[in-house]
């Protein structure tokens, strides 16, 4: 699908250079003397180069539009991590660098949706809350209130993150993925 440079919006996946890049801002911009253009801060989803381009409302791009496919984590090895297509139980392997740093978010059993482009994955999507155990954190002090401090915590897998003064070690907590934050107490 064809694309003028005016119309690039933040998210979409275009095909410049002959490689494919990320929307990650568009700043549109309207000089007062000569054309509008769009100034796009670009990232490649191959290589994770970054670049800022700017596109004249004339000049046309091509939006690529990524396949999304279901996949279920089977389980981490060594420095790879197995998934299996839900449709037809193909299993494909990822290095945790892929991932990045949420591979620690990773449960035996989670759905995740990777992003395809010709059969080749260039993207992870993981859940965005997930329900972890507090194996480590300072002990609560009576008389705190709800609306003081964080206080950082240890989960059970492994990963540190704030959270209010009244949870405590063995407390269920939901966690947001994205951001790695205390999102609230599991019931």
């Amino acid at each position: 699908m064809k694309l003028n440079g005016n119309e690039i919006r933040q998210g979409n996946v275009i095909e410049h250079q002959n490689s494919l890049w990320l929307a990650v801002k568009v700043n549109a911009v309207k000089p007062g003397k000569g054309g509008a253009f769009a100034q796009v801060e670009l990232k490649n989803l191959l290589d994770g180069r970054k670049l800022n381009q700017r596109f004249r409302s004339s000049e046309t791009v091509e939006r690529v539009r990524l396949e999304q496919k279901d996949f279920q984590f089977l389980y981490g090895q060594d420095d790879n991590l197995v998934f299996m297509n839900t449709e037809t139980y193909d299993q494909i392997e990822l290095e945790k660098s892929f991932v990045g740093e949420r591979a620690a978010f990773l449960q035996d059993g989670m759905q995740v949706t990777l992003e395809m482009y010709e059969e080749k994955p260039i993207g992870i999507r993981l859940p965005d809350h997930v329900t972890l155990e507090v194996s480590e954190t300072e002990p609560t002090i009576k008389g705190q209130t709800q609306s003081s401090s964080y206080k950082p915590a240890i989960l059970e897998n492994g990963v540190r993150c704030m959270v209010p003064p009244f949870v405590g070690v063995g407390d269920r907590i939901i966690v947001d993925t994205n951001e790695i934050t205390y999102l609230k107490r599991a019931d």
